[in-house]
C-alpha cells in the first residue's frame, strides 16, 4: 500500500511518505520532508523540507509545518495551527541559520488556531486549547490555555481531564478508560505503563 494524494497536491521529489497516508487538496510537501504511515494532511497544508512527521498524525486544514519542526506519532494539529521557526524575524535579514527546533511529542493535541512559538518542546499527550499561544516548554499530560498559554490542568492519554492539582502529588483515574495516573513532584505519569 502506498500513500494517496489528491491531484491538486504537490509532492516534491525527495519527500518520504509512509503507506496509508492521505494528502488532500492543495497540499505542498517539500523535498526532504519525512512523513510516516497513516497520516492525514488536510486541505492547504504546507510541509517544509526539514520537517519530520511521525505515523498516525492528523494535520487539519491550513497548517504550515515549517522547517525545524518535528511532530512525533499520534499528534493532532487542529485547523490553522501556526508554527514558527525564527524567534525575531525581519524581512530584510536572513536568519535561516537561526531556526529554533520545535518538537511536539507523541500523542499531543494542538487545538485550532494555536500558535507555537519556535524553540519549545510540547510533552507527550499534552493538550493545547484552541487559540492558545505556547511560548515555553509544556509538560507531558499538561492542559494549557490562554495567551500566553498557562497550565490549567492535566489530561489523560485518551483526552479526558484528570482530577489532579496543578502541582504537588496525587492520583486520578481517567473517566473514559479507567487508567490510573499519578502526579508526583509536578509531573504526571500513567501507572502501569
Amino acid at each position: 500500500m502506498t500513500y494517496i494524494a489528491h491531484p491538486s497536491a504537490i509532492v516534491d521529489s525527495g519527500a518520504t511518505i509512509g503507506a496509508g497516508t492521505r494528502i488532500w487538496h492543495w497540499v505542498h510537501v517539500s523535498s526532504g520532508a519525512s512523513i510516516g504511515e497513516k497520516c492525514s494532511l488536510g486541505q492547504g497544508v504546507y510541509v517544509g523540507s526539514d520537517v519530520s512527521i511521525g505515523s498516525n498524525v492528523k494535520v487539519q486544514n491550513n497548517v504550515s509545518v515549517y522547517d525545524a519542526v518535528t511532530l512525533e506519532d499520534d499528534v493532532f494539529c487542529g485547523p490553522s495551527v501556526v508554527f514558527t521557526n525564527v524567534y525575531n524575524p525581519r524581512a530584510a535579514i536572513i536568519r535561516k541559520h537561526e531556526y529554533r527546533k520545535t518538537t511536539v511529542q507523541r500523542g499531543a493535541t494542538l487545538g485550532a488556531n494555536a500558535t507555537i512559538v519556535c524553540g519549545v518542546t510540547i510533552g507527550r499527550y499534552a493538550f493545547i486549547a484552541a487559540g492558545s499561544v505556547v511560548n515555553r516548554d509544556v509538560k507531558p499530560f499538561a492542559l494549557m490555555a490562554g495567551v500566553p498559554a498557562r497550565q490549567i490542568g492535566w489530561m489523560s492519554e485518551h483526552g479526558a481531564r484528570l482530577d489532579l492539582p496543578l502541582s504537588g502529588n496525587g492520583t486520578a483515574i481517567c473517566s473514559e478508560t479507567g487508567t490510573a495516573y499519578q502526579l508526583h513532584d509536578d509531573f504526571v505519569v500513567r501507572l502501569g505503563s
